[in-house]
């Protein structure tokens, strides 16, 4: 089985990371894990784009991207459990839904909310639309 589980740092997307190591263990084999991070363009997000060299954009994609990936990988290190990771840049549901697309995953698991008071209502929206457009199950932790 392999499984897509989506990360963005947060408590809930955390509680995902937990769900899959506390669930793998009932599998008949281990799972093939896709762990993935996406960002929004950071044009979209601050307008920072105009101002930042592309070097420098592209490695704050990647250093943020490792920071949210950091305690998902812990946790899947001390599971025993091995993982493919990837950093996108784009919209997180699309993102998400085409990544398990082309690696054919068989599950989709993420956080049900995201990182604070807005980052809830982005999340939330996020999942919504996963939701809409996966075309394999979605699980969605909490």
């Amino acid at each position: 089985m392999k499984i897509l589980v989506a990360v963005d740092g947060s408590k809930t997307s955390l509680e995902a990371v937990d769900w899959l190591v506390g669930h793998a263990r009932a599998l008949r084999e281990r799972p093939a894990i896709e762990l993935l991070t996406v960002h929004e363009p950071i044009s979209k997000l601050a307008r920072l784009g105009l101002r930042m060299k592309r070097a420098e954009v592209a490695r704050w994609y990647r250093e943020q991207g490792e920071a949210n990936l950091k305690k998902a990988k812990l946790k899947l290190r001390h599971a025993g459990l091995t993982w493919r990771e990837q950093i996108h840049v784009g919209s997180p549901a699309r993102s998400i839904v085409r990544h398990a697309a082309r690696t054919k995953c068989d599950l989709i698991v993420l956080g049900a909310s995201g990182m604070g008071a807005a980052g809830s209502l982005l999340a939330a929206s996020v999942a919504a639309k996963v939701l809409h457009l996966a075309k394999v199950p979605v699980l969605l932790a909490r």
